[in-house]
């Protein structure tokens, strides 16, 4: 691979001269921001997806230039209906998928929500972790049979994987105080460790997996975020980027939704399953692993050793299978 990519490189750049005609790909949260780009971007090159969404009539009307861009480019584009927050609404699009029986090249799970209050899924879990990861836990897990040798997961993180590790003991919230960020980060942290115990086991048919941070982007997944907590973010910001301005260093920059989706399709379709399998990656390279105790800033680069522990992501993984009834 001769070119080089970065933080601006968007979608068109990293999938630049790329065909992929013949290629099968499933996205999760089709209905807004970046979910919608990568299936546009995939499907302008050719590829089929199936975008799952949990209000099929929103994703409807939020895709259709992707509907369009598979017209243009003789791909193909279907919606399939996927509460990440219900258990049953999990199985039954997984049973639909595995009935039709159709393979995939590509998973990207990249639906999710951020800071919410606190509140419980269908099946009493708290809100972000049981969306985040245990509705990706067993949706990726039950259609894992349709990834074709070769496939590759790609599990969306974030930075914010810093503000937490997993809990393992009190997942809930029942004996924590809750905080927004702090289950964030939690549920954040688990998309990684997933992607770590996922890639262990489905390496040696060569499917690989991995979590990707998009970068700072101004998408709807910041809805649930007060004027208080908002005002406090853009706060912290400007100090980084004076801080940055002093040591000689460009500021931190919000990313566009393109340049947000860059990663996922470069770590899902560019990038070699040797270079990105087990790891997180951002900016378009596999990030640096940080100590746990050393400072880190959210215009830093890297990511945190704990969400990338072998041990850990067993651990996880053993939970989780409890968690959703099910061993895989």
């Amino acid at each position: 691979m001769t070119d080089v990519f970065g933080a601006t490189s968007t979608t068109e750049d990293v999938l630049k001269g790329i065909d992929l005609k013949g290629k099968r790909a499933l996205v999760t949260g089709v209905s807004a921001g970046l979910g919608i780009e990568t299936a546009r971007a995939l499907v302008a090159h050719g590829a089929h997806v199936t975008g799952a969404a949990r209000d099929l009539a929103k994703a409807k009307r939020a895709t259709a230039e992707v509907f369009e861009a598979a017209a243009k480019s003789g791909g193909g584009f279907e919606l399939v209906e996927l509460d990440l927050a219900s258990l049953a609404s999990v199985r039954a699009c997984a049973d639909a998928l595995l009935a039709k029986a159709e393979p995939f090249d590509l998973v990207i799970a990249n639906a999710g929500v951020m800071t919410t209050p606190f509140e419980r899924t269908a099946d009493g879990f708290e809100r972000q972790f049981g969306t985040n990861h245990l509705g990706h836990f067993l949706f990726v897990n039950k259609i894992a049979p349709l990834m074709r040798d070769g496939a590759r997961l790609v599990n969306l993180s974030s930075s914010g994987h810093r503000f937490s590790d997993v809990n393992l003991d009190d997942p809930n919230f029942e004996r924590t105080p809750y905080e927004p960020f702090v289950a964030y980060g939690r549920s954040k942290t688990a998309n990684i460790l997933f992607s770590v115990a996922f890639d262990k086991r489905h390496k040696a048919r060569g499917i690989r997996a991995a979590a990707v941070h998009p970068g700072g982007i101004r998408t709807e997944l910041g809805r649930y975020m007060d004027k208080s907590s908002y005002d406090a973010v853009i706060e912290r910001i400007t100090k980084i980027n004076e801080q940055l301005a002093a040591e000689g260093k460009p500021p931190f920059e919000f990313k566009t939704v393109p340049q947000g989706t860059a990663t996922s399709v470069w770590a899902g379709v560019v990038a070699s399953g040797d270079t990105v399998g087990g790891r997180y990656c951002e900016n378009c390279h596999v990030g640096a692993i940080v100590p746990d105790g050393q400072e880190i800033s959210i215009a830093g680069d890297g990511v945190r050793a704990y969400a990338l522990d072998p041990a850990h992501a067993e651990a996880l993984w053993a939970k989780s299978e409890e968690w959703v009834g099910e061993r895989f």
